[in-house]
């Protein structure tokens, strides 16, 4: 299997649940035929670049799956055949998709202190160099006065 990307334009006047079934509806046909939806987003409503079928903003969709070769020109086909479908486009993911690595906020906060605790103990070796130094400065002008 590989695994594609497809951006979609939905028309703009489709909102609220119907946005949500055109998209519920695209993820039941990539299933129908054996394909695995691994992340669909929707970007909202935004302006075109330049007019797509008499329309200057549209809802953007990204959905990301793997299938077969032969499942995207169904796909397409139907995108095709949807008057509330624009424009779409699908691309192979040469690489795969690798899904964003979400840190765990305990990770967080213990790097946090763990950074704290190291700048503190910096400040301390610093104020401890000084220290002594400065005392052979005391030393050294007592030493000329007597």
């Amino acid at each position: 299997m590989r695994t594609y990307e497809s951006i979609f334009i939905v028309h703009p006047e489709v909102v609220g649940d119907d946005q949500t079934t055109i998209i519920d509806k695209y993820k039941t046909i990539l299933s129908d035929q054996g394909a695995e939806v691994l992340k669909v987003e929707n970007w909202g409503v935004r302006t075109l670049a330049y007019q797509v079928k008499k329309q200057s903003k549209g809802c953007y969709v990204l959905m990301i799956f793997d299938a077969e070769p032969t499942v995207i020109a169904e796909f397409e086909r139907r995108m095709r055949i949807d008057e509330k479908v624009i424009k779409f486009q699908t691309v192979v993911l040469e690489n795969g998709y690798q899904a964003p690595v979400v840190a765990e906020p305990a990770a967080e906060a213990d790097a946090e202190a763990d950074a704290e605790a190291d700048a503190e103990a910096t400040k301390e070796q610093a104020v401890e160099t000084e220290a002594p130094a400065a005392a052979e400065a005391d030393d050294v002008e007592a030493a000329e006065k007597a």
